[in-house]
């Protein structure tokens, strides 16, 4: 390989979510002068968010895209170089750790934090992907309050959509907890906290074939009973999708520390993972709270992490 498909970076951030962005803000503020691989969505989940209000700085709000946008010009303000591609392989068995780039280029770098967040897993109907961002979502935390007083369907069975469904019973009217089979994997906790919520109502054997609405907004949800056949419609104006989430963590399979789940695992309080000079910052290693602002918190101390890892190496 000749050396001008070899680059040597200091800091190479893998992701360009609210984490990647963050850590970039701090590893270039430290003069690490990071490179960022966006991946295919540059800006990670948030850009298929219409209204972010629970970010601070943002009083009246912000779109998911343009608050991404805002991260990567303060990233770029400081000497980051941002670009597009994506990631393909990375050997962190030897160092300096290495990355190839779907291009073939090969960047050789002294520290690297993974910030390729996690994809929330959906049903894969039509009129889901249509109302996403208009009465469909993956996370009540972040969209529970525009359905304030109103009814809505969580689907799912495990802790994820009965803690969604208990979260939004206490802004929403009704809560309808759309179950596929006729049990829930939730921890017994979680399921006496649901059946116990008066505004919970539980449909068993229920499965969605159409989320329906009047072409601008969600207006109900068609179901099928999985043991009768029959169909019924109920009308919600919000659809919150629970069945999970998968962190985008193909590529370093073999090469760090994993959970049963596919997280990668870090040193509790930090963002350190198994191998040196590597470090792991927002819903990549995030099963729990999956928020913009949790993401940003953990990209900061990735930087800081990475500025005092090799500080220490070089002295």
């Amino acid at each position: 390989m000749s050396s001008s498909e070899i680059e040597k970076v200091e800091c190479l951030i893998i992701g360009s979510g609210p984490a990647g962005y963050t850590a970039a803000i701090y590893a270039a503020r430290a003069d690490l002068k990071p490179v960022v691989y966006t991946g295919m969505q540059m800006g990670g989940q948030l850009t298929t968010t219409t209204e972010v209000d629970n970010f601070p700085g943002y009083p009246k709000g912000v779109t998911g895209p343009v608050m991404m946008e805002d991260l990567q010009h303060q990233a770029e303000r400081f000497g980051t170089d941002v670009r597009f591609g994506i990631i393909e392989k990375v050997d962190f068995q030897q160092y300096p750790l290495q990355a190839t780039t779907d291009s073939g280029k090969v960047i050789v770098a002294d520290t690297v934090i993974i910030s390729t967040g996690a994809t929330a897993r959906w049903l894969g109907l039509e009129s889901e992907k249509k109302y996403n961002g208009h009465g469909v979502s993956a996370c009540a935390t972040c969209d529970g309050f525009f359905f304030r007083g109103m009814d809505v369907a969580v689907v799912g069975g495990g802790d994820t959509a009965c803690e969604e469904a208990a979260y939004l019973a206490k802004l929403c009217k009704k809560v309808y907890l759309i179950v596929r089979r006729d049990e829930l994997r939730a921890s017994k906790a979680m399921q006496h906290r649901v059946m116990n919520t008066p505004n919970i109502e539980i449909l068993w054997n229920s499965l969605p074939e159409e989320v329906t609405g009047d072409n601008k907004v969600v207006t109900g949800v068609r179901l099928k009973n999985a043991k009768t056949g029959d169909y019924k419609e109920i009308e919600v104006q919000g659809f919150f999708v629970a069945i999970g989430h998968t962190p985008n963590t193909d590529i370093f399979k073999g090469q760090i520390d994993l959970d049963e789940q596919g997280y990668i695992k870090t040193v509790p309080g930090s963002t350190r993972t198994n191998v040196a000079g590597v470090f792991a910052a927002g819903d990549v290693q995030d099963h729990v709270f999956r928020q913009a602002v949790t993401a940003a918190g953990t990209g900061c101390m990735a930087a800081i992490e990475a500025e005092r890892w090799l500080g220490e190496k070089n002295s």
